[in-house]
């Protein structure tokens, strides 16, 4: 069975989760804290991050959140996450990218630094920095306000990759209070389908220790 190396609040092992859901693969989870740098974790993924998928029987080791996520699409027989004309793939990819870059480093990345690494720290959070991550969250929500009065979903006319990524991220930043809802209507009702989804439940019972949801 595969391994999910991982911690609650990592938005690209949520990710991967979702992907391993939608496809109906058995996995187990195993807690991992990057912050605390461990060798043997090391060895799995020099770049010392989460998720890394294992499957110890096969002596298979996959690391990093796109390409476990693509490998899953092309090995797995469900429906595909990125399929479609060449234009099509190219959007779910490009905003695959967007959140796991650019939101991530606008939004979840800060909130997770300051309400999450600062409280095991002992350390104080910043509020300026919480401040403008929530400002910079209302930028990304009015863009994906403006996809999906255009679209179905994310990328298109189908659910896809772009989704789970984005949910993935969303769901980081709303568990550490950087997501204020009002005035954006669109994204909170796509939100609420994706939370429906069996391969989301198990993440909405998620809890990180000493750090409670608002």
């Amino acid at each position: 069975m595969w391994q999910l190396h991982q911690f609650q609040l990592c938005p690209f092992s949520r990710k991967v989760r979702l992907v391993l859901g939608e496809k109906g693969v058995a996995y187990a989870l195993v807690r991992e804290h990057p912050w605390e740098r461990r060798d043997e974790f090391r060895l799995m993924n020099p770049a010392g991050r989460t998720p890394v998928l294992a499957d110890p029987e096969r002596g298979l080791v996959l690391a990093d959140s796109r390409a476990i996520a693509e490998y899953l699409d092309e090995t797995v027989e469900r429906p595909a996450l990125i399929s479609g004309t060449g234009d099509y793939r190219a959007e779910i990819r490009r905003l695959v990218a967007w959140f796991d870059e650019n939101f991530y480093a606008d939004v979840a990345g800060p909130l997770l630094a300051e309400r999450m690494l600062k409280r095991l720290q002992r350390q104080s959070p910043d509020g300026q920095v919480l401040r403008q991550a929530m400002r910079n969250a209302k930028e990304y929500l009015d863009y994906a306000d403006w996809l999906i009065d255009h679209r179905s979903w994310l990328a298109g006319a189908t659910m896809s990759m772009a989704d789970l990524a984005a949910a993935a991220q969303i769901s980081v930043a709303d568990y550490l209070g950087g997501i204020d809802w009002t005035g954006h209507d669109q994204t909170r009702a796509w939100y609420a389908m994706m939370k429906s989804r069996p391969s989301f439940r198990p993440l909405l019972a998620e809890r990180m220790e000493g750090i409670a949801p608002p």
